[in-house]
């Protein structure tokens, strides 16, 4: 029996931090990532997930430049948009490599819906930092606006916007359906669409979930047996840039809660992903494997990257 993967795509592998943001690179780079993702298709229902930094970002400068001249939009609209965009580019290169590779298969990208808690405490405190960086002057009138503004990575002020626990993913029926009938699907796009459920009527909410814990949530809600997490490093690290730096090759649910008591992961960088995989394996997933993508085949059998698992046994 096939197991089901979900592969969480990192935005470096869409786009890198120093890279001049283009179609055309996000092509290029979506292309060289699908390479190493679809030999698992060989074995295994896949279903991609991705985020959205720079993508959301950009949709939001637009949105910002032509006020006035053309509607508004709301953030969790510029989060749909985003899936739009970068589901096409994902779409678009695993067509074109399941032809070249004689493959019959089928694609299919989703707007995800992901409910929230409108009682979750993010939306009193907003901590995640979104969009363009703004002068001290820019921040000062935004804020007298009533949004939030911090000062992020010492490169200027930044809005910030709640970022609630995913609870559900609307879409996950029509998903497991999917990958049934031998389809790879592209879902939950940068943490997905953020909704409130009231009533029976769902509602979108200004939000950003976070795409790794999205990830899990996905994979739990299809009951993925394996969550892929490709990111920028090769595998977990103790010490992360330090002299004393150290590959974790395995490591159980346990180990990994005392390693985030001890400060090695933290929220900014790895933490979300450890805690995404605690969330997977707790609620029955087998094995959560974080690496970079060009080492996703090798990982997934082993030889790279970091397993982490319910029990060592």
């Amino acid at each position: 029996m096939r197991k089901t993967v979900v592969v969480a795509l990192g935005g470096n592998a869409i786009l890198a931090k120093k890279q001049k943001p283009s179609i055309s690179s996000q092509f290029a780079n979506v292309k060289t990532a699908i390479k190493h993702i679809l030999p698992l298709f060989k074995e295994c229902n896949l279903i991609v997930t991705h985020g959205n930094g720079p993508q959301v970002g950009n949709i939001m400068i637009r949105v910002e430049e032509a006020l006035g001249k053309a509607y508004n939009l709301p953030l969790e609209v510029c989060v749909a948009e985003s899936e739009g965009e970068i589901g096409y580019i994902i779409d678009q290169c695993l067509l074109n490599a399941l032809h070249e590779k004689k493959i019959k298969a089928g694609v299919a990208t989703l707007l995800t819906q992901v409910v929230v808690d409108k009682n979750d405490s993010a939306f009193q405190e907003p901590t995640k930092p979104v969009g363009p960086f703004y002068s001290k002057k820019q921040a000062d009138a935004l804020k007298r606006k009533g949004l939030p503004v911090i000062f992020d990575s010492g490169r200027g002020y930044r809005r910030v916007v709640p970022s609630p626990k995913p609870l559900r993913i609307i879409e996950s029926p029509v998903i497991r359906k999917l990958i049934k009938q031998r389809t790879i699907v592209i879902a939950a796009g940068g943490g997905g669409i953020p909704v409130i459920e009231e009533n029976g009527q769902h509602k979108g909410v200004e939000a950003v979930i976070d795409k790794d814990l999205a990830s899990s949530c996905l994979a739990k809600s299809v009951k993925a047996n394996i969550l892929l997490i490709l990111t920028g490093v090769d595998s977990v690290k103790l010490n992360f840039k330090k002299r004393s730096q150290k590959n974790i090759d395995r490591m159980d649910i346990q180990t990994a809660i005392e390693y985030m008591k001890e400060g090695h992961f933290p929220p900014g960088s790895m933490g979300p992903k450890i805690q995404a995989a605690i969330d997977f394996l707790e609620s029955g997933g087998e094995e959560v494997i974080i690496t970079s993508p060009e080492n996703a085949e090798k990982a997934f059998a082993g030889k790279k990257g970091t397993s982490i698992v319910k029990v060592i046994k």
